[in-house]
């Protein structure tokens, strides 16, 4: 007996009191139906918050105010607005002091670089991976946007939060089919190096600002 036909001949022999074991086991979940969970808003909170991220729960009639705040607070003076956001926030962030640069026509990387912050809306949040996912529609714009400035600040709505990956990407099959690009983030830019060394703001930004919409 060859090496092979012992192992075969081990394993035979360990499923031996296995009854039908060419049956399949029947599966009864669904892709794309939600995970149970306790509660999808503070699991995703919690875990964006294990990312480093910054995650504050506001009322959507205090969001343009909250938008503001936190930028004034993270000491930035430049923010670029994709084109898609609501006039409201615009508003509330140069009433804040703070300059806006607009993406039309599209920044160099050079500018984006020299821009403290960018806002954005999003597509999908999945609450066990604290991910955020942008398809770069009008309220999130190019991903340039949300890689080169230091500070992200991104909005997201109750609503649009999910429990889990599967049930995202049934959410964005529209954005998949369409050809939209995809960014998925979890939490500020962030790497180590030979040393386990935490450095963040290697690949994009150093900070991000969760503000979830209570419904």
């Amino acid at each position: 007996m060859n090496a092979r036909d012992e192992v075969l001949d081990r394993i035979r022999r360990g499923l031996a009191d296995v009854k039908d074991e060419g049956a399949e086991t029947p599966v009864t979940w669904e892709y794309g139906r939600a995970t149970a969970m306790p509660d999808v808003l503070d699991r995703f909170a919690t875990r964006c918050a294990d990312y480093r991220a910054r995650v504050e729960r506001v009322g959507g009639e205090a969001l343009a105010t909250a938008i503001a705040s936190c930028l004034t607070e993270t000491g930035v003076t430049s923010v670029v607005l994709p084109a898609g956001l609501d006039a409201a926030w615009r508003e509330s962030i140069a009433s804040a002091g703070i300059a806006i640069a607009d993406d039309d026509p599209p920044l160099s990387n050079a500018q984006l670089d020299g821009i403290g912050a960018v806002v954005t809306a999003a597509r999908v949040g999945v609450a066990e991976t604290g991910t955020i996912v942008l398809d770069h529609a009008a309220d999130q714009g190019r991903r340039a946007l949300t890689l080169l400035p230091d500070v992200h600040l991104c909005v997201i709505r109750a609503d649009q939060v999910v429990s889990d990956v599967p049930e995202a990407i049934a959410q964005l099959r529209g954005s998949i089919d369409a050809g939209r690009p995809l960014t998925w983030i979890s939490g500020p830019s962030a790497t180590s190096d030979i040393e386990l060394q935490r450095v963040e703001g290697v690949h994009g930004p150093r900070t991000l600002i969760v503000l979830l919409v209570n419904p």
